[in-house]
């Protein structure tokens, strides 16, 4: 059986299981809402980006170990995918699904494998592969899903396979700077397949995922999730880089970390005005730079520079809990400065299982620090709904 038969059988399976099933399985943590589809599907679509390209420059940049941590950490992604859709249409369609999403993957990786070796024929296969794969997924989705039109679907993957390969070559021709800002590009259109796939399943199941997944405050906590997760993927890059001793990588990460941090503050001034987001962003940035100074202080192995960097961190959760507690009564300073004290105390660790080349269990503390952003931006976002509740509405 080749590969589009096998993915079609895969397909049919799906619709069966879909068929027979006379309700949905609620979610890993209990029922949910079309707020927590779109959220969660944007997330782990996202972080699926991140990971790939972790996993393709460490590949390209002869980095075994690390190549093979960011893999795994990218099948756990590619796991939870297929969690997320199993608690929708049941364990067959879980099942069904994974190697399916496995399929692209490896897919990618040839095409990697052809870029590292030269190898014209392996790369020209390995992207008309991806694009006959694109057919088929859209047709999977399609069969679970009436709201999800084959075609429709097959585009959009198409336009991930596409900026997924616009990381990857840059990555190849050692241009760190215009990798990272195509990554950038690619996780953010991750939102293009997320957000109409949480929609779709919302509309299909409204009972189980009450609510609209296009509702403004809906739109207000997948931005914010996607910001703050951003954000420790490309710390956790700059700080990689950094203590593998990769000037250029580093650069090129820290100047996409920086563009995130504009549009974190773009976010704030988006709801608090133009003073707000001036104030913010030099706020936010100054714990970047005390990141920063820890992880040289950790390279250089200053004992002193570091213990510095983390009291200069842990003062400044109270500072920013402040900042925001001063914007929004429903944002206590203690809570906020706690949320992000375990900010800090997270990607701490990655920064110190970094330095240790512990690279599975860095890849692994990574996952678990973008994963905590989400008990900073959603609380965020639910004080600004409740704040500006006729702006952001739920419905």
């Amino acid at each position: 059986m080749n590969r589009r038969t096998w993915i079609r059988a895969t397909g049919a399976a799906l619709l069966a299981a879909v068929v027979g099933a006379t309700t949905p399985a609620l979610a890993a943590h209990g029922s949910a809402s079309a707020s927590d589809l779109r959220m969660g599907y944007n997330a782990l679509l996202a972080e699926h980006v991140f990971l790939a390209a972790a996993a393709t420059n460490a590949a390209l940049g002869g980095r075994q170990a690390e190549f093979e941590a960011a893999a795994a950490a990218l099948d756990g992604n590619s796991q939870d995918i297929a969690t997320s859709i199993g608690s929708v249409y049941g364990p067959d369609a879980e099942k069904a699904f994974l190697p399916l999403w496995r399929t692209h993957i490896g897919m990618a990786v040839d095409y990697t494998v052809g870029l590292a070796t030269k190898d014209k024929a392996r790369q020209d296969k390995a992207v008309a592969d991806l694009i006959g794969y694109t057919q088929d997924f859209g047709a999977f989705l399609a069969a679970a899903n009436p709201n999800l039109p084959k075609d429709v679907v097959a585009e959009l993957v198409k336009h991930h396979v596409v900026t997924l390969k616009g990381v990857i070559d840059p990555q190849a021709a050692g241009d760190q700077a215009a990798a990272f800002a195509a990554l950038r590009v690619a996780a953010g259109h991750m939102s293009m397949i997320g957000d109409p796939l949480a929609g779709a399943i919302a509309k299909q199941f409204p009972a189980k995922y009450p609510g609209d997944a296009a509702a403004p405050a809906a739109g207000l906590r997948t931005t914010l999730n996607l910001a703050l997760r951003e954000h420790v993927y490309l710390a956790a890059a700059a700080t990689n880089a950094a203590l593998g001793g990769r000037k250029a990588e580093f650069e090129a990460a820290a100047a996409a970390l920086d563009g995130n941090s504009v549009d974190v503050a773009r976010a704030i001034g988006s709801v608090y005005g133009p003073d707000a987001e001036k104030a913010f962003l030099p706020l936010w940035r100054k714990h970047i730079g005390m990141v920063v100074d820890y992880t040289v202080g950790v390279a250089t192995k200053d004992k002193a520079k570091q213990d510095k960097a983390v009291a200069d961190l842990v003062a400044y959760t109270d500072d920013f809990g402040a900042f925001l507690a001063a914007a929004n009564p429903n944002l206590p300073k203690a809570a906020v400065a706690n949320l992000v004290k375990h900010h800090v105390v997270t990607l701490k660790e990655v920064i110190d299982v970094q330095a240790t080349g512990d690279q599975t269990k860095a890849w692994k503390s990574v996952r678990t620090a973008a994963g905590h952003m989400g008990k900073i931006a959603d609380p965020l976002a639910a004080a600004i709904t409740k704040q500006f509740p006729q702006r952001f509405a739920a419905n």
